[in-house]
């Protein structure tokens, strides 16, 4: 079974290091990096580490757009960019080395035209077959309807992939209007889908099981933040903290668990250690600065601290 990871708001990510922020004046920013990014960009690269191909499609548009791609075939990532009119966004992180704090700016995303949502999808039905993953992951293009991942979940359904959604707000909620294979809400979210403000520890776990037996989902991963994750399933309800480890950089580390999650189904490992491998991914990114997302030497010191 094949992999297919789907950005539609793609950025290139830049990150710094400063010695101090001070308004109004002029800062010398330092170990200046370059990484591709987005959700289903970030989730090929955690899976290229861990030795798993994918097919990564994104829109893919001026300087920047050929930057990102580059980024991405240095790494060994199969791309498949989509060339588009508008330029692809730069995002900013940057770190305040006399606090260790991490200021993150994002840009607006680009648009998409219907001409270049179409070479999108014919990309896509070249890929996608049956029982393959087919992998929505981050934020929507700007100009795309809050339904648009569900409209394409309907589009492909004659096809039966595994549909693994990694998106939040309306997005979310319109998506699940279809059958997922797994999606990967956090706590807010999760109240988000049952229709409230907050969820205790028990309403979490029963209404996860509920989108379970109703058919919604047949993974349900929801991530608890530094206290780890649960995962709800047919088998039932696991859980699976976190080690303590120097925190560097957050982003890129709910993709990675994603990535993590997904390798952890191909390889038909048991709902407990699908969790594990998921957890193991996305803690292990939080090691690294910037979005450099994880190694593979954290990832596997992060799996023996969980086994210990």
């Amino acid at each position: 079974m094949k992999i297919i990871t789907l950005t539609l708001n793609p950025a290139l990510d830049k990150n710094a290091k400063v010695d101090g922020l001070i308004p109004a004046s002029k800062m010398r920013c330092h170990s200046i990096q370059y990484q591709s990014g987005g959700g289903g960009i970030n989730v090929s690269r955690i899976l290229k580490r861990l030795e798993v191909d994918s097919n990564c499609v994104f829109p893919s548009g001026g300087d920047t757009g050929i930057h990102l791609t580059r980024l991405l075939k240095e790494e060994g990532v199969q791309t498949n960019p989509i060339s588009i009119k508008d330029w692809t966004r730069e995002n900013l992180a940057i770190v305040d080395t006399n606090t260790n704090l991490q200021y993150r700016f994002g840009m607006p995303g680009n648009e998409l035209s219907e001409e270049e949502l179409i070479a999108i999808k014919k990309t896509l039905a070249k890929y996608v077959q049956k029982d393959d993953f087919l992998v929505l992951s981050g934020s929507l293009a700007k100009n795309l309807p809050q339904n648009f991942y569900s409209k394409l979940i309907e589009e492909f359904s004659n096809k039966q992939p595994k549909i693994v959604v990694d998106t939040s707000g309306i997005s979310l909620i319109k998506t699940l209007e279809q059958s997922v294979y797994l999606i990967k809400p956090n706590q807010r979210e999760l109240a988000q889908l049952a229709g409230k403000e907050f969820l205790s520890n028990i309403e979490q776990e029963e209404f996860a099981k509920e989108l379970v037996e109703k058919g919604k989902a047949k993974y349900v991963v929801v991530s608890l933040g530094a206290k780890g994750a649960f995962l709800a399933c047919k088998e039932g309800v696991f859980y699976q903290s976190t080690p303590s480890v120097q925190v560097k950089s957050t982003i890129g580390a709910g993709d990675s668990m994603v990535g993590g999650l997904i390798y952890g189904v191909q390889k038909e490992y048991a709902p407990k250690d699908i969790l594990k491998m998921g957890v193991a991914c996305g803690v292990a990114t939080t090691m690294s600065e910037g979005t450099q997302l994880a190694s593979t030497k954290n990832i596997d010191k992060v799996l023996q601290l969980i086994s210990v």
